[in-house]
């Protein structure tokens, strides 16, 4: 039987690599298509020459520290601080917040970026030698409230794209239901758990991007697609793990 502890050290694992897959993703695509990228934003973006080679730049920085600091759980507050960086950057330079799939889903990963601070509550500590230990307020119970709001915004962005059909009213429904017992925090991570294996499910079968011609335009934008939302995935696994935080319905009947 797979032992207890085990599960419980690699599952954060797993959700902090999910989590920062698309950021790794992304890093690569920068690199090898760093021509492409600077004619983008200089032809398409109105960057003037010099700003898209320092916003490109900063962007990949950004994200392989953040990524590197999240996965190895040091200094997460400055990973944390980069990666926000690094999707609001890219949403007003892309232009992102001009439609909505794309942009619900960006904020979508911002909740999972909070996430990462729902694992490093804060300890009491003494104000004083020799007086008792003094609770500092927890912080991270209102990271982890705003990271399952922002978390669940992805299904607006399921149900914004595309036609609607049975099955993906079906899907809708059973996500929105779902989605908000983990923004209220009922039955978390039970509800996590069931998103996380939709969302894979999902992934597989809609972002295929491996089965798309190499040098077609289409792949780089379904391979985007399917890192973002394993991203989310990522999240909804740390939330497995930390569980809903203070503020949550879960916490409450706990303490009754």
């Amino acid at each position: 039987m797979f032992p207890k502890s085990l599960f419980q050290s690699f599952t954060p694992f797993v959700g902090r690599f999910l989590l920062v897959s698309t950021f790794l993703e992304d890093s690569l695509r920068i690199y090898t298509q760093w021509d492409q990228q600077l004619l983008y934003l200089e032809r398409y973006r109105s960057f003037y020459h010099g700003a898209n080679h320092a916003f490109l730049a900063l962007n990949l920085g950004l994200m392989l520290v953040g990524s590197f600091l999240a996965i190895a759980k040091i200094r997460v507050h400055y990973a944390v601080v980069g990666l926000f960086i690094a999707v609001v950057s890219q949403i007003l330079a892309y232009g992102l917040f001009l439609e909505w799939s794309f942009f619900l889903r960006n904020i979508s990963m911002l909740g999972g970026i909070l996430m990462l601070l729902s694992e490093s509550p804060v300890k009491p500590r003494a104000i004083f030698g020799g007086l008792p230990m003094v609770q500092e307020l927890d912080r991270s119970s209102y990271f982890a409230l705003c990271g399952r709001v922002l978390l669940v915004l992805l299904f607006g962005s399921f149900i914004l794209t595309g036609r609607m059909s049975t099955l993906k009213l079906a899907g809708s429904v059973i996500g929105l239901v779902m989605s908000l017992m983990v923004a209220i925090g009922f039955k978390a991570k039970f509800s996590a758990l069931l998103l996380s294996v939709f969302l894979v499910f999902f992934n597989v079968i809609v972002n295929n991007w491996w089965s798309i011609n190499e040098d077609a335009q289409e792949r780089n934008f379904v391979k985007y697609n399917f890192f973002q939302i394993m991203s989310i995935v990522g999240g909804f696994i740390l939330l497995l793990s930390t569980g809903p935080g203070g503020f949550s319905v879960d916490e409450k009947k706990k303490r009754l």
